[in-house]
């Protein structure tokens, strides 16, 4: 059978088992501001992170749940506004607050719960408006709130950037959905730019994980729009098996193609809408090394024009 991937309403949420919501708290004048995103179920969890020397403290608490939560997450929570980088200690206890607030409004594990945050450095959180966001958030989640997740993490995107993919193939049929944004301080090796993905497919946190280290590199770590890196850049999966399909090892390069159907669309949107971006240009690399093995199925070429 030949793999088939069909576009898809719902972006985030359009997997089985996830529901999603965005609210306005008041971190941003207007607009929506703040995101949650949990799974029915816990789901084996990947994560990408800035490379950065500075690293904002939801960047260092997310890294640390990561490490602790044994490959599992239940949840994302993310605000847009207030960066919450620089912020030194106060800006630790805010994002590991975040975090808290979220597992306890869910009912979940505390390093389930995986924490980002985008907009102004330097500046703290207001905690009241979170903790307000946060509850509203939870309590409104649903199926279809995808559209607003992706709204509410947006700073000076011109527009919202999600897509969903369902797959049919050998293994089953089986969804992908993605919110991310970005708009300025975009290089290779990500920067201002986050990113959120989710699948009904059950995957091993290991095998997630590599197959996310290999989209990334072929997608989000390869768009620029100023040459500057930043403190809070991440792209999260959660992979949480609702649609009965299993991936594994030898579904490496289906799983691959199929996060590419999802990451790549996202990225060329971070580059349509960057700051004070004209012109969108592809650079083809002939000769180069790859930096991760190419699938190789259907003939897909790493090189292909957006």
């Amino acid at each position: 059978m030949r793999d088939v991937y069909t576009n898809i309403e719902g972006s985030i949420t359009a997997p089985k088992g996830f529901r999603a919501a965005g609210v306005s708290c008041g971190i941003k004048t207007r607009g929506l501001d703040l995101a949650v995103i949990a799974s029915d179920v816990p789901a084996s969890v990947a994560a990408v992170f800035t490379t950065n020397l500075a690293q904002a403290a939801p960047i260092l608490v997310s890294k640390d749940h990561v490490a602790s939560g044994g490959g599992k997450g239940s949840a994302i929570v993310v605000n847009s506004g207030c960066a919450n980088a620089c912020t030194g200690e106060d800006g630790m206890t805010h994002a590991r607050s975040m975090a808290q607030l979220t597992a306890s409004a869910l009912g979940c594990d505390l390093d389930s719960v995986l924490v980002s945050s985008t907009g102004v450095i330097g500046v703290k959180l207001d905690m009241n408006k979170v903790e307000r966001g946060i509850a509203e958030a939870v309590a409104s989640r649903s199926y279809d709130g995808g559209p607003a997740a992706a709204r509410a993490i947006m700073t000076t995107d011109p527009f919202p950037k999600e897509i969903a993919v369902e797959v049919a193939s050998d293994a089953g049929t089986f969804r992908i959905g993605g919110i991310a944004k970005g708009s300025g301080m975009i290089e290779p090796m990500m920067a201002t730019m986050l990113g959120f993905l989710t699948t009904d497919a059950e995957v091993a946190p290991a095998l997630l994980q590599r197959a996310l280290k290999a989209a990334c590199d072929r997608t989000f770590n390869s768009i620029t729009v100023d040459g500057e890196c930043s403190t809070n850049d991440c792209v999260f999966a959660l992979a949480n098996g609702a649609s009965g399909v299993t991936l594994s090892d030898p579904d490496f390069d289906l799983l691959l193609d199929a996060l590419l159907q999802v990451c790549e669309p996202l990225a060329v949107g971070i580059v349509r809408g960057g700051e004070g971006a004209t012109k969108l240009i592809n650079v083809r690399v002939v000769g180069r090394p790859m930096t991760s093995k190419p699938s190789g199925r259907r003939g897909r070429s790493p090189t292909r024009p957006w």
